[in-house]
């Protein structure tokens, strides 16, 4: 397998509940030891390809950091470790019975607002690194 995989996606507008997500202590405290930074509050939204879903979806069985939540009332989350134009991010994919969006919509978390940080929009693509 390769190191790396790029997937590029058309910014869209989410549920606007990942804010509660990102913020619990579990959650900041697992990505800050697990993949070496602490959310910003929410999410980035992408459209992808239906041959980006599939890569994705193989890389999730094998290349994915699982965030483990310490009350069972919560659900555990899968991560990829990605870069956007030098940022560190991941994707984070919720487990299945509690996903609100469509396969085609990737969630990426980052320690920074990503839209201003980057200057983005919804509408606007943008490229991803998927990072091993």
């Amino acid at each position: 397998m390769s190191d790396s995989y790029t997937v590029i996606g058309k910014i869209v507008s989410g549920a606007r509940q990942a804010a509660f997500f990102t913020q619990l202590d579990w959650v900041q405290a697992q990505c800050a030891k697990k993949l070496g930074f602490k959310p910003y509050p929410g999410t980035l939204n992408l459209e992808i390809s239906d041959k980006d879903i599939d890569l994705i979806k193989s890389l999730e069985d094998v290349e994915t950091i699982t965030l483990i939540p310490p009350d069972p009332k919560f659900c555990s989350a899968r991560t990829l470790p990605v870069k956007i134009k030098g940022i560190q991010g991941a994707i984070v994919v919720p487990a299945e019975d509690v996903q609100i969006h469509a396969q085609n919509i990737l969630e990426v978390i980052a320690p920074v607002f990503l839209k201003e940080a980057l200057g983005l929009d919804d509408g606007d693509f943008v490229k991803i690194k998927i990072v091993r």
